[in-house]
């Protein structure tokens, strides 16, 4: 459920209307439902009462403070996967032991930065990052807490470029060589060793593959229990998928995935943490835009639309499916024609959707991009020199922007010409 509908015959945004925000900042941009967030966040929460746990929201699929903000007041934790993360973490007001730090690639500057301000843990992926996370904890006489994070090659049937839990993915530990590296990790005064981490794809809509990487997960706490391994908590990742489609194929539900985590490790007495970003916040937000032309084609009509594959890369990247639909709600019985629906950006690959069924738009009018919360702004360049878009906050019957759109001129003063020139 999201807080996005049409009130006489205008989408609105909870209480506000998309047309009032497109007048105070023009188009495209990104608008986002508070109230969406908090009841995602609620129902996922509720979900899982009868375990010790803590939702630390992936704050790769949306990293705006004001996100985070809400979230936290929430109770929610945050997983980062960045310096830069982990200081947006804090500059929201999250308390380092609600911080986890994921990643493959973490520098000693990053793991340095986590010690020194605060960290639940640190989910190690390799044991070369193991050994440098010692000697950086023992350089600052510190002992740094760690999961490792264990590859349980297990198939998670999703896009292959977010798909993490395979062999040859390049996340985690093969799961075969974790009782080898759990020893060594034991070994080091540096580290503590609190628990496993496991995280298999994004965006995943059936929940046999959790299930089997869950039990994976039980059979090894028990191992390393056996060897002496205190391990107390399970950091069961994310990747619980969203309806991008209105079609009657609906994804499992929160209390459906819970119910998976009850009964694979629900019997091991570990806290459990879950790392959810796009159930959080995908559903929680659209992207708007106008329509800049309608032009009729060899045998094809587009509709060109002023946001582009630098304000919405998704489509491009993943062939992904974002539901597009008027801000003025069509009435009666209208024609239904098929569209390509592009940008101005000069690639072919600047298109939303191919051959889509829509009612006429006309020139000058707004569509909006469903279920664009996540995985939209933050990935969002100025390729072009186009600004990045806006990002507005809506509660209630109220709004306020929450990143504004830059200046032509406030990026061109960024780069520098150097003296010889």
């Amino acid at each position: 459920m999201d807080h996005f509908l049409y009130h006489e015959g205008i989408l609105h945004a909870e209480d506000v209307a998309i047309t009032e925000i497109a007048a105070a900042v023009g188009t495209p941009f990104y608008v986002y439902s508070q109230a969406t967030l908090m009841r995602h966040f609620r129902v996922f929460d509720e979900a899982l009462n009868g375990m010790k746990h803590l939702i630390c929201y992936a704050m790769k699929a949306n990293s705006n403070i004001a996100i985070l903000k809400i979230l936290g007041n929430l109770g929610a934790g945050m997983d980062v996967v960045s310096g830069g993360e982990y200081l947006r973490a804090k500059a929201a007001g999250i308390s380092g032991d609600k911080i986890v730090f994921s990643g493959v690639g973490k520098t000693r500057e990053e793991m340095a930065l986590a010690i020194k301000n605060g960290i639940r843990q640190f989910n190690v992926e390799s044991e070369a990052e193991l050994k440098v996370l010692n000697e950086v904890a023992l350089s600052l006489g510190a002992i740094a807490p760690i999961t490792l994070r264990v590859n349980p090659d297990v198939d998670a049937k999703t896009h292959a470029k977010i798909a993490t839990g395979k062999s040859e993915n390049k996340f985690g530990i093969p799961i075969s060589k974790a009782q080898e590296v759990y020893s060594i990790a034991a070994s080091m005064e540096g580290i503590d060793v609190v628990g496993i981490d496991v995280h298999i794809g994004s965006q995943l809509t059936d929940l046999e593959p959790f299930r089997l990487a869950y039990k994976k997960v039980a059979e090894l706490t028990k191992v390393l229990r056996q060897d002496g391994h205190n391990i107390r908590r399970l950091d069961l990742g994310g990747g619980l998928g969203i309806p991008y489609e209105n079609s009657n194929q609906i994804p499992p539900t929160p209390e459906d995935y819970a119910k998976v985590i009850h009964e694979t490790v629900g019997d091991l007495d570990c806290e459990i943490e879950i790392e959810p970003g796009r159930l959080l916040a995908g559903n929680a937000g659209l992207m708007v835009s106008s329509v800049i032309y309608n032009k009729s084609g060899e045998g094809r009509d587009f509709m060109i639309v002023d946001a582009a594959m630098n304000d919405l890369i998704r489509p491009a990247m993943y062939e992904a499916y974002h539901e597009i639909i008027p801000v003025i709600e069509t009435t009666g019985s209208p024609e239904i024609r098929d569209y390509d629906i592009v940008g101005p950006v000069c690639e072919t690959g600047d298109t939303f959707a191919n051959k889509r069924a829509l009612t006429p738009v006309a020139d000058g009018e707004m569509v909006a991009f469903r279920s664009a919360g996540a995985y939209g702004a933050v990935m969002a360049s100025e390729y072009n020199t186009r600004p990045l878009i806006p990002e507005v906050l809506v509660y209630g019957d109220q709004f306020s922007i929450i990143r504004d759109r830059p200046s032509i001129e406030a990026i061109i003063k960024r780069d520098i010409i150097p003296d010889w020139l």
